[in-house]
């Protein structure tokens, strides 16, 4: 196995425009995994409307997409230690947005055969 990744959907999500606060969950994530933060990039769509962020790690990376239209928000953490902790980095993510998960998936990634 190479890494872990998980891929979530939350519902009911709070905060979903505002810029510094999908930043404060990114950061806030990459913590609570014990990851290594290496850079924080992301988008606003315009006032009223979603961001797309992704936080680079030394490790891999977590992407969240928003859409408060909907009050929903996608979250994707990939991370290849295993001792880091998915679980966490998503909870950290549910708690910031005040959000429920409506679906989680864990994937495990190999290389070859």
């Amino acid at each position: 196995m190479i890494g872990r990744h998980l891929i979530a959907d939350l519902q009911d999500a709070q905060r979903l425009t505002d810029v510094t606060h999908v930043e404060a969950c990114l950061i806030a994530a990459a913590a609570a995994t014990g990851a290594t933060l290496l850079e924080v990039r992301l988008h606003s769509f315009g006032p009223g409307q979603g961001v797309t962020g992704v936080a680079m790690l030394a490790e891999s990376h977590i992407s969240i997409h928003t859409w408060p239209e909907h009050g929903t928000a996608c979250v994707d953490i990939f991370l290849c230690a295993k001792t880091q902790d998915l679980q966490a980095g998503l909870d950290a993510i549910v708690a910031l947005l005040d959000a429920e998960v409506a679906g989680c998936t864990v994937v495990e990634r190999r290389f070859g055969r």
